[in-house]
């Protein structure tokens, strides 16, 4: 599994930069590291190993600057690694949409109404979308701070505001195990805890 994350990890990193080389031919390490938020040595050996394999050629033009070129073989594992990614994305999303289903159904089994989020990110957004149609209701979402009519027109609160929320259950729209300890942490009852 840590080896098909390594990998995972390896081929986003591969596809941005022959996406952003593909786009804009001039420009620097310094601001594919910025842009892609790696460090600036990685870049290199990234950047190494894609010519050495064939799918850029470098070339020095005047003033000491360096221009990539994404050749026919670097378009091709482009598309390669676009489709990879794309099959990923709609399988792993598939996969979180069963997870949250099978989570909804045996919330609503057991009598649960009000609901309340842990988390606003992509995860959380499933969720919400999953939620429509159920006898689910929204209380509203926790995450680092407060903000009024954050998340789809619901609030989001802080931890802090936890003990005053009216809710049947948390359901931690994440897959960090440790979430569950920071909820318990803050008084919730481990019983009204859900993951997916």
């Amino acid at each position: 599994m840590n080896k098909l994350r390594t990998s995972r990890h390896d081929n986003d990193i591969t596809l941005k930069i022959l996406d952003e080389i593909s786009r804009e031919s001039l420009i620097t390490q310094r601001t594919l590291s910025s842009k892609l938020d790696v460090a600036l040595g990685l870049v290199n050996t990234y950047i190494k190993r894609l010519a050495k394999k064939g799918h850029i050629k470098v070339t020095t033009i005047p003033k000491n600057r360096v221009k990539y070129i994404l050749t026919p073989r670097g378009f091709t594992e482009k598309v390669r690694l676009t489709y990879e990614y794309i099959y990923y994305s709609i399988n792993y999303f598939k996969d979180i949409r069963q997870r949250i289903d099978a989570v909804y159904k045996e919330m609503i089994s057991s009598g649960i109404k009000n609901l309340l989020l842990w988390g606003d990110g992509e995860v959380a957004e499933i969720c919400y979308v999953s939620m429509r149609g159920l006898t689910l209701n929204l209380v509203g979402v926790i995450d680092n701070k407060r903000v009024d009519s954050g998340f789809f027109g619901h609030n989001i609160y802080s931890p802090d505001n936890l003990s005053g929320l009216d809710y049947d259950a948390i359901l931690v729209a994440s897959f960090k195990k440790e979430e569950k300890q920071k909820i318990i942490n803050l008084g919730a009852d481990t019983k009204k805890i859900f993951l997916l």
